[in-house]
């Protein structure tokens, strides 16, 4: 299986902050964005794996600034590296008023999504990812990482185990 660079699945996407996805403060509702995010990084992830997808994980997403009501947000999505049957996608925030102007940082997060045979509806193994730029070579870097932290967060790896985070538990 052949691998795909990071700019074969990218993704973005735009949404204008309307009253009804916002709170009685009025500004985006933070489940709004984070259905968003999940839609963005799917449809990325999707198009690497070149298969249907399922959300697997979300890494922890704090909500750094207010998106008010009538703004545009933008929404990237980035493969950063894939597993066996996994991949890893980075779904990073901004907004700015109608005009484009005033840009700002909302926030980010990593997704994690599972490749799923369309017939019998099991994991498949998805293509490797390809970093070409500095940026992308060290998401894909420190994604090890971020694997490990996942999956001792969720039980699935002990603290003993976790090779890429063994400096964090030596005493």
């Amino acid at each position: 299986m052949q691998g795909k660079k990071v700019s074969d699945s990218e993704t973005i996407m735009t949404e204008m902050i309307m009253p009804n996805d916002t709170n009685p403060l009025h500004n985006l509702m933070g489940g709004n964005l984070l259905r968003w995010m999940d839609i963005a990084a799917g449809i990325c992830a999707g198009k690497h794996c070149n298969t249907h997808i399922a959300t697997v994980s979300v890494d922890h997403v704090s909500f750094k600034k207010p998106i008010p009501l009538g703004n545009v947000i933008t929404i990237k999505a980035l493969v950063t590296r894939a597993f066996n049957t996994s991949v890893e996608v980075y779904v990073e925030v901004s907004f700015s008023d109608i005009k484009g102007q005033n840009p700002k940082h909302s926030n980010d997060a990593y997704f994690t999504f599972v490749g799923i045979d369309d017939i019998s509806h099991r994991p498949l193994k998805v293509p490797e990812v390809v970093p070409i730029t500095m940026e992308e070579k060290r998401r894909y870097d420190a994604a090890l990482k971020r694997r490990d932290l996942r999956m001792l967060m969720s039980g699935r790896l002990k603290a003993k185990d976790a090779k890429e985070l063994k400096t964090l538990f030596e005493v």
